[in-house]
């Protein structure tokens, strides 16, 4: 299964402190944690003496601890304590299975199983880094957690055209639902469109008017997606305003997700909460849409739903994952 050679966001940095935290991951439980230097390792939520969750444990000298026998195990798995046998030492057969983590753009990543070629990145965002775009502001809002696969949450990403119905009176206004015509190219790793155009009410929290906003939308990813807006010149209350907002989706099971958006953007006034609630509010719109779509997997065959002109980027985006293998989350 391709998807386990991908790198996958499953929790934010800063909520794996000093004790383990648990969390899934295309179905299976893992266990977060830190050891004496800081570094994050994430193993199978289970451990392999009598099947107790790891994450119910504490992390001792550096070692996660099995709450059941106190069992200790290094961040590569390896078992190296038995207090029931403190002379003993555990073979390979003793140790946990252990997984790869990352830390980027606020998040932490995993990776089940390393690929059978070339190493598969996690895709570069300059712009959702500090250290590399220090003049964009970084916030992070979610997670939110979404009875949808997570191909029918980045696809309803992609669409413009839902904006005058589902953020009627925000993004989207029903008496101007048009979509003009835009391009849309494959990438090394996507599909990227440019040229994206709608009319919106309020496309911002700095919105001071109505105002025909371009966007531009790149997959980074089979469950990541960056948007770029640009409103017209003067609608907004910071000049030259710039935002980009990238989404990425934790795919819990074939049809529920954990979704985090990362803005990045020149505004270092407004206080974080202010612009998570602008974010919560326009998800809790696409939440009940999101969960009601039947089937809940994107089905990828290209007669099993119709399609319009208006859809180009979601249909490249079906091909993309059509093309790369992709079965977890979609029909064939």
């Amino acid at each position: 299964m391709i998807e386990k050679h991908l790198w996958h966001p499953v929790a934010q940095t800063a909520d794996l402190t000093a004790a383990p935290l648990p969390v899934q991951l295309l179905g299976q439980a893992l266990a977060l944690w830190r050891d004496a230097d800081g570094r994050a390792h994430a193993l199978a939520d289970r451990c392999p003496h009598r099947g107790a969750r790891l994450s119910m444990g504490r992390v001792t000298d550096g070692r996660l601890e099995c709450p059941y026998h106190g069992w200790q195990f290094e961040g590569g798995g390896a078992c190296r304590h038995i207090p029931a046998l403190p002379g003993f030492a555990p073979t390979a057969r003793h140790g946990a299975c252990a997984h790869e983590v990352r830390e980027a753009y606020g998040l932490l990543w995993v990776r089940l199983a390393p690929p059978d070629g070339p190493a598969l990145p996690i895709h570069d965002l300059p712009a959702f880094t500090a250290e590399d775009e220090p003049r964009l502001r970084k916030v992070t809002s979610g997670p939110y957690t979404v009875a949808a696969s997570a191909p029918r949450i980045i696809e309803n990403f992609l669409d413009m055209a839902h904006f005058g119905f589902v953020h009627e009176g925000w993004l989207g206004s029903r008496e101007r639902p048009d979509i003009p015509a835009y391009e849309v190219a494959a990438t090394a790793h996507g599909v990227r469109a440019t040229g994206c155009r709608a009319w919106q009410p309020r496309s911002s929290i700095h919105a001071e008017t109505g105002a025909q906003v371009e966007y531009g939308y790149e997959v980074t990813g089979p469950y990541s997606a960056v948007l770029t807006k640009v409103p017209e010149a003067g609608t907004t209350a910071i000049d030259g305003l710039h935002e980009s907002i990238g989404m990425f989706i934790c795919p819990l099971t074939e049809e529920t997700s954990l979704v985090w958006t990362r803005m990045a953007m020149n505004d270092f006034d407004s206080p974080d909460q202010r612009l998570i609630d602008f974010q919560n509010h326009i998800f809790s719109q696409d939440q009940p849409v999101l969960e009601s779509q039947q089937p809940k997997r994107l089905p990828l065959a290209l007669d099993a739903e119709a399609h319009c002109a208006a859809d180009r980027l979601s249909a490249s985006y079906r091909r993309f994952l059509c093309d790369s293998g992709i079965t977890w989350g979609v029909t064939r």
